[in-house]
């Protein structure tokens, strides 16, 4: 890693002896900043810039498959090598763009980096970075389920689990960034990517979306916020399509799971919405990036562009004229690190500083927060590998044998896992004729397009969903059970007749009489349904599938219409990546399941939910509607956003955020505020800077074991502006064997009453708030009234973000 003697390529070194600085930098008990601070005065501007930018080797220049516009990317690119002369910021997606052996990709990355850190006058590597939403995005590699399914477990302890083993997957091969998670805040579930989203309720995704930067970061990856900010929120749910929030919306519901996975979790990276919000793209808006992330939050991290986001700003925003023009927005605005690929931070950026239309000291503080953070990684010390140190035996040209049985991505514990939190995420929404679980005695007529395929477990941003189609020859690369295979397995001695019935999107009618009479021959009728995850058209749900409305897809509708026809009683079973409308059956079903995408474990799952061998415990972290139309709808409204007498347009929905069953019963008891039995007091006095302490006792009073989950919310009947009759601010998983009891406390700080006043300052005023223990957002068990004194208070980020839960 010596100097080249190539001196006129360096800046000046300043002050201090040049080799003491060439030492310096790679002093690991230095301070990163310090060090990075004497390689920045050696590096030339082009070797600055080339920090700044990723390359996507693999990736086809169509864009087919990947992503819409990347053929408008234009030139040639030129070759790896010549690319990587002044060195290279990020290598993008090296085991998640085509099907790789794992061991063989393990030796082709340490090869790359080898070439990278060979190429440039300092020996930096590249950081390497990968998708990893519902898993490391790998061939081979375990799926778990998507996030709006660790949405419905509420169980963040399980979630940060799941992403230190994901993380663990990808730092053993060589990768450093994972682009996850997605702390969008579900506002109109017709938009594709509500599947990537937790919920629709920030105080869920936030503390879930903290646990999962915990876990990956536990791993040595940084975590990766998506996608800041207002990208859920488009109008009419369409991708990229214009965003309208107001600022109030914005910092009370969209902002917040940001705020908590940057303080709480710790979170090193941000990655720019593709978005515009009242006009303003976010590439482009230093209010948001500059002044907000860093100079009010205090955030020290990278902020990278989503894919081509900085390209986008003259082909699609047109808010710049060329690709030197969008570089200099970007970077002004405050975006490092150009992905996935150099288009705009290359040589546009080069000849913009040259002539004087984007200052150096732009560039400079971008490769500041990109060679700080490659220092902190270890990419900048001098015993740095290319090689992993799980497989520091193997040299990067070794056989690739030698490694392969090293490299197992899709390990039983990590199964376990999966399966835990498919377990856990499966909603039981009705069960009022008590067809679940299933008799043993029953004969089955399983029915559906979701029913064998392998394909319905699997979200947008699972490797086979997103890479696969592109290679029909090539197996999914883990084992998937469908649910039949599942419950062929679980009810081994079960007579099961399937039926496809129809497919998921095409219009068909000719399979459902089939169907129909499976299900008459049948004491039970399972009826599978649901969506395809693709991507930009090629699903119904995922990245570009957005849907016009929230009935389900193709004629599935007509399917299972056909199917209670029958009278024999229909247990419905949706694997979807958002709610859909099921008023029109819902009273005619003896039963519905909700699972969202639940991964390579979810057919087993979901079996041992309908057999009884798991207890149903998932809640949902997004409302089912009760008709197709009429949305955005989310619980989150004051009251003329919910139904109304002023309106003929009843938004209700079926089943509420929150609302999930069990096989037994929980009786809620003995409620108190502040250590004190409610009968006994009628309110609490707390100062706007205090807390109040709200809790009761769950008890299982049914005959088999089970989980509740106890959920906290808040209410504010007067306040400056109008605000949600109810908003979560607190909830607890609890297990219970028959007949036993846990007592369930929540300490709630003032703060979670804050929101942002008619000053636009965040506050929390005094008056009065009803605080609720429920059962879902609807099904409120017990109430407290508090009585907030004092006066009114600012408060800004650094307030108290979350309850404190004991569960004794």
């Amino acid at each position: 890693m010596t100097l080249s003697a190539d001196d006129d390529r360096r800046t000046a070194p300043g002050p201090g002896d040049a080799e003491e600085g060439d030492a310096a930098w790679r002093d690991p008990s230095l301070p990163a900043s310090e060090r990075v601070e004497y390689l920045l005065r050696r590096m030339t501007l082009e070797e600055k810039v080339a920090q700044l930018y990723g390359v996507w080797v693999g990736a086809e220049e169509s864009g087919e498959g990947v992503a819409p516009h990347q053929h408008d990317m234009a030139e040639e690119p030129p070759d790896f090598d010549a690319l990587i002369a002044d060195g290279l910021g990020q290598l993008t997606r090296p085991f998640g763009t085509v099907p790789v052996d794992p061991a063989l990709g393990v030796r082709s990355l340490a090869r790359s980096q080898e070439r990278i850190a060979a190429a440039g006058r300092f020996g930096i590597p590249a950081l390497a970075h990968e998708e990893c939403l519902s898993g490391f995005t790998a061939w081979t590699a375990t799926i778990h389920p998507t996030p709006l399914a660790w949405g419905a477990s509420f169980d963040p302890g399980l979630v940060e689990e799941m992403a230190a083993a994901i993380g663990a997957s990808m730092r053993a091969v060589g990768v450093h960034q994972g682009l996850a998670p997605v702390l969008d805040v579900t506002r109109d579930p017709r938009w594709g990517r509500t599947e990537e989203t937790i919920g629709e309720d920030p105080y869920l995704v936030g503390t879930l979306g903290t646990a999962y930067v915990r876990g990956l970061q536990s791993a040595g990856v940084i975590a990766t916020l998506k996608h800041f900010v207002g990208y859920s929120a488009s109008r009419a749910g369409r991708n990229l399509a214009p965003v309208s929030v107001g600022p109030r919306e914005l910092a009370d519901v969209l902002l917040p799971p940001f705020e908590m996975a940057l303080r709480l979790g710790g979170a090193r990276s941000v990655m720019q919405a593709y978005n515009d919000n009242d006009g303003v793209p976010v590439a482009a808006d230093p209010s948001l990036l500059t002044e907000l992330l860093r100079e009010e939050w205090g955030f020290e991290g990278t902020v990278v562009a989503d894919y081509f986001g900085v390209a986008f700003l003259q082909t699609l925003h047109r808010v710049a004229g060329s690709p030197a023009q969008a570089a200099g927005l970007a970077l002004a605005a405050g975006v490092d690190v150009e992905l996935p690929t150099v288009r705009c931070f290359g040589e546009p950026l080069i000849e913009a500083v040259r002539a004087g239309e984007v200052p150096e000291a732009l560039v400079d503080r971008a490769a500041r927060r990109v060679l700080v953070q490659k220092c902190e990684l270890g990419l900048l010390d001098p015993d740095w590998s290319p090689m992993p140190a799980a497989l520091a035996g193997g040299a990067p040209d070794a056989d690739a044998r030698q490694v392969r049985g090293s490299v197992v991505l899709d390990p039983p514990e990590h199964r376990d896992l999966a399966r835990r939190l498919a377990e856990e995420s499966v909603v039981l929404l009705a069960n009022d004729a008590g067809a679940l679980p299933l008799e043993p005695q029953q004969n089955l007529a399983v029915v559906g397009p979701r029913a064998d395929d392998p394909m319905a477990m699997l979200g947008c941003y699972s490797f086979p969903s997103h890479v696969g189609p592109q290679y029909p020859g090539v197996p999914i690369g883990v084992q998937v059970p469908t649910l039949l295979e599942a419950l062929r397995m679980e009810l081994p001695s079960k007579r099961i007749e399937h039926q496809v019935g129809c497919g998921v999107d095409d219009p068909d009618t000719s399979r459902i009489a089939a169907a129909a009479a499976a299900a008459r021959s049948a004491d039970v009728c399972v009826a599978v349904l649901g969506d395809r995850a693709g991507l930009f058209g090629r699903g119904t749900s995922g990245e570009g599938c957005d849907a016009e409305d929230l009935a389900l897809p193709g004629v599935q509708e007509q399917l299972l219409e056909a199917l209670i026809e029958t009278g024999t009683p229909v247990v419905l079973v949706l694997l979807t990546g958002r709610p859909y409308a099921l008023g029109a059956v819902a009273d005619r079903l003896a039963a519905a399941v909700q699972a969202f995408f639940p991964g390579e474990e979810g057919g087993p799952a979901i079996a041992g939910v309908l057999s009884g061998r798991v207890g149903p415990s998932g809640r949902l972290p997004v409302g089912v509607p009760a008709r197709p139309g009429g949305q955005p709808s989310t619980y989150l409204a004051p009251p003329l956003g919910l139904r109304s007498e002023v309106s003929s347009v009843d938004p209700t929905p079926l089943y509420p955020f929150g609302h999930g069953l069990s096989y037994t019963r929980f009786a809620w008891e003995e409620p108190r505020l502040n250590g004190v039995p409610q009968a006994e007091v009628d309110a609490a006095a707390v100062g706007t800077d205090g807390a109040v302490t709200v809790g009761c006792a769950v008890r299982n009073a049914g005959d088999t074991a089970g989980t509740e989950v106890v959920q906290l919310y808040l209410s504010d009947p007067v306040a400056q502006v109008t605000r949600p009759v109810r908003r979560l601010v607190g909830y607890a998983r609890v297990h219970l064997e028959p007949g036993a009891a846990r007592r369930v406390e929540f300490t709630v700080p003032a703060d979670l009453a804050a929101y942002t006043g008619r000053d636009g300052r965040r506050i929390v005023e005094p008056g009065d708030i009803e605080l609720c223990l429920a059962a879902s957002s609807a099904d409120v068990r017990h109430r407290v009234r508090i009585r907030l004194e004092g006066e009114v208070r600012a408060v800004d980020h650094t307030r108290r973000l979350v309850s404190e839960v004991s569960a004794d």
